[in-house]
């Protein structure tokens, strides 16, 4: 068997039939799928069952909710592929997807993670785009250095729904990571790129919703720094001081993504730890001078700029 598709389900029982469907509706059909509901609280189980509707190669298991990282690693525990595809319960492929995928590895075959373009879909905004990944012009399929093209546009080349990857590198990195739930994969994937190859598709064969209820989505709210990928990256510290591209993403990541917490009165001290370790120089202007603000002004501005999502939420009800 070349792919097994492993879907981790949690409380997604509007979205999860969409998922399966599309995973069922494959042009090519070399594949299982294992759907990991995970202790779910509401029908996305029943809901799977059925979607599923005693396929041969379609198996869901349930277990006592242990977190994304450990759905996602049982599932593949339990799976028999050659290769590991990954779709989050809220998402959904093109029917073309594996077969792509397929294509992809016999032409690239020494890769350790293969991934594709993908489409964001957030229709309460009215916006569907296909994601600006920092790719060059032009740039179809083929290696790419992983962390120059993440830099670039902070849009991820690699996602849990648009990667493929060889059991062997998997099982080698040991799976995604126990107890971390922001970042969890971009853990993985920066593992895997910092030693093996990294092949990508520029074509959007997947599909990114962010039209999920905020309850059941992890970015939109402050995570304990244990639980955050950016502070668990202790292991590859040393490679900031040797390797230039991963010290500029690591940065770029650090800046983008750590404003929240340094507005926060409880995480403050943490992001400040994360933020003096930032190469500043290499910054752009206008991130090095938001961050040389006075505090209590970039609160306020943050304050006024989350009135403002709400009112224009108000609006369009």
């Amino acid at each position: 068997m070349k792919f097994s598709v492993i879907m981790p389900l949690y409380n997604k029982g509007p979205y999860v039939a969409k998922a399966i469907q599309s995973v069922l509706a494959q042009s090519f059909v070399d594949y299982e799928l294992i759907v990991m509901d995970d202790g779910s609280k509401d029908d996305s189980a029943v809901i799977a069952a059925h979607a599923i509707g005693g396929k041969g190669n379609c198996r869901l298991i349930r277990q006592e909710n242990v977190g994304v990282s450990m759905a996602r690693n049982n599932g593949v525990a339990a799976s028999h592929g050659d290769y590991l595809c990954f779709l989050d319960a809220d998402d959904w492929w093109e029917p073309t997807f594996l077969e792509e995928m397929s294509k992809l590895i016999e032409e690239f075959p020494d890769a350790g993670i293969y991934g594709t373009n993908y489409t964001i879909v957030n229709e309460t905004k009215h916006k569907t785009r296909v994601a600006p990944i920092g790719v060059e012009c032009g740039f179809h399929k083929g290696y790419i250095n992983y962390c120059q093209v993440y830099a670039k546009t902070l849009a991820m080349p690699l996602t849990s729904i648009s990667v493929a990857i060889p059991r062997f590198v998997f099982k080698e990195m040991k799976g995604f990571p126990k107890g971390i739930k922001l970042g969890e994969d971009f853990l993985l994937w920066i593992h895997i790129a910092l030693k093996h190859k990294v092949v990508f598709l520029n074509k959007p064969l997947a599909f990114y919703n962010q039209d999920v209820e905020v309850a059941n989505r992890g970015t939109n709210r402050l995570h304990n720094p244990q639980e955050h990928m950016l502070w668990n990256l202790d292991d590859l510290e040393p490679l900031e001081q040797i390797d230039e591209d991963y010290k500029q993403l690591i940065d770029n990541l650090r800046t983008y993504s750590l404003l929240p917490y340094y507005l926060s009165s409880t995480y403050q001290a943490c992001a400040q730890s994360e933020l003096n370790k930032v190469d500043w120089k290499r910054q752009p202007k206008h991130i090095s001078r938001l961050y040389r603000k006075p505090i209590w002004t970039l609160r306020l501005r943050s304050k006024v700029l989350r009135i403002g999502s709400r009112m224009k939420q108000c609006i369009r009800l």
